[in-house]
């Protein structure tokens, strides 16, 4: 049973996160689903990821001829087609409890700038957790990531 981490960003905009998370995520061996809600800034992250500079992440953007064989890839749709150990939800994008339950870890990462998206993850933290999902909450507020809450 895997746990859901949210990361509220406060000081580090979405593409410069992603990168670091996506690298421990496969560090751990994990392939990584990034599911968003809009094709659009699916396709804007695409580009930011293979811009990456000093890193190179390869990764997809779903809908290709090799979904499967995409270490990394982007999609709106709630199943991924390259059986991913990790989702990284942004933007929003919904997650269930039982893709908690069943993958090693669900990442919502969130702009704490942003009041709408701050009370979309305060509802997601509670529909998991109520739902008996372990969650933690890490926060960048000083600097550094923190966690916060557990639970």
């Amino acid at each position: 049973m895997g746990a859901a981490y949210f990361y509220h960003l406060t000081r580090r905009p979405l593409e410069a996160t992603l990168p670091m998370l996506l690298t421990k995520a496969m560090g751990a061996g994990w392939r990584v689903a990034v599911r968003g809600v809009e094709p659009g800034r699916m396709e804007w992250l695409d580009q930011k990821l293979w811009a990456g500079g000093d890193s190179f992440l390869p990764h997809g953007l779903a809908g290709g001829a090799h979904d499967a064989l995409q270490p990394v890839l982007l999609t709106t749709a709630m199943a991924a087609g390259n059986d991913p150990q990790c989702l990284m939800a942004v933007d929003g994008a919904e997650v269930t409890a039982e893709e908690v339950q069943r993958l090693d870890r669900v990442c919502v990462l969130f702009d704490g700038n942003d009041m709408e998206a701050l009370d979309r993850a305060r509802g997601q933290w509670k529909a998991l957790t109520d739902a008996g999902c372990s969650a933690q909450y890490w926060s960048e507020e000083s600097g550094a990531w923190e966690k916060k809450a557990e639970k």
